[in-house]
């Protein structure tokens, strides 16, 4: 048995990375379908977009889903980067990868380096949103007699350049971290059901397809949402 990482069984280890991701997965669809709502304008939207954040922050099994996927995001992460560590430590010092792409994709051989990309834009965008949602001083406004938080106001006047002086620089990131999310799921999204055993030489290509479709989708449709709320205010 392997004592690296957070769990001393190798195969746990490699079980709990592949079900971690494939949860992950599942709330980027989730959290992408509420984003969507941005795209649609005025005062509509503006509602529409404040009822799903309250019943994101107000629902009690979501609130359970939540600190389940924080739980998700900080084994995934950790375990992730420490094995990748110990991982090269248990290399030869000669040991010398020839031509790596031929063997691998790009993606697989920094997969470290991109998760590490993906922790620090979760971080800067819980600041951004989350923190500011339970904690920031927002606006309060009323949908059918009820008092909610104005986060569509506080969402679209942070990628506003009339508002925010770094909108530019916070829409470049954000597609920057959205380009790295594409190529780490390119690598894990097929590996997380070759860990779990799938594979057979029927269904291990559909898979493959549906991880390469997901992963230029999902990533796509989650950077044209500053890209959108950016120039459709500049155009104004």
């Amino acid at each position: 048995m392997s004592n690296n990482g957070l769990l001393k069984s190798s195969l746990a280890k490699k079980y709990m990375m592949a079900l971690t991701g494939l949860f992950l997965c599942l709330f980027l669809v989730g959290h992408l379908l509420g984003n969507l709502q941005l795209f649609v304008t005025g005062p509509e939207g503006a509602e529409n977009f404040n009822l799903y954040a309250k019943f994101m922050t107000n629902n009690p099994l979501v609130k359970v889903l939540s600190y389940l996927t924080y739980t998700c995001i900080l084994f995934h992460v950790i375990d992730g980067l420490v094995l990748t560590l110990q991982n090269r430590r248990s290399r030869p010092v000669k040991y010398v990868v020839e031509k790596g792409s031929a063997n691998s994709s790009w993606s697989s051989r920094n997969m470290a380096l991109l998760g590490t990309i993906l922790l620090v834009f979760i971080v800067t965008h819980m600041q951004n949103f989350w923190y500011v949602m339970h904690f920031g001083d927002i606006k309060i406004v009323e949908i059918d007699g009820i008092a909610i938080k104005d986060l569509h106001t506080v969402v679209i006047d942070f990628f506003n350049p009339e508002k925010n002086s770094t909108a530019a620089m916070m829409v470049g990131l954000y597609v920057f971290a959205m380009a790295s999310m594409g190529y780490h799921l390119q690598h894990g999204f097929s590996s997380a059901f070759q860990s779990l055993g799938f594979n057979h030489e029927k269904y291990t290509p559909i898979i493959k397809t549906i991880g390469t479709v997901f992963c230029v989708l999902v990533p796509l449709a989650f950077a044209s949402i500053p890209v959108y709320l950016y120039y459709i205010q500049i155009a104004q």
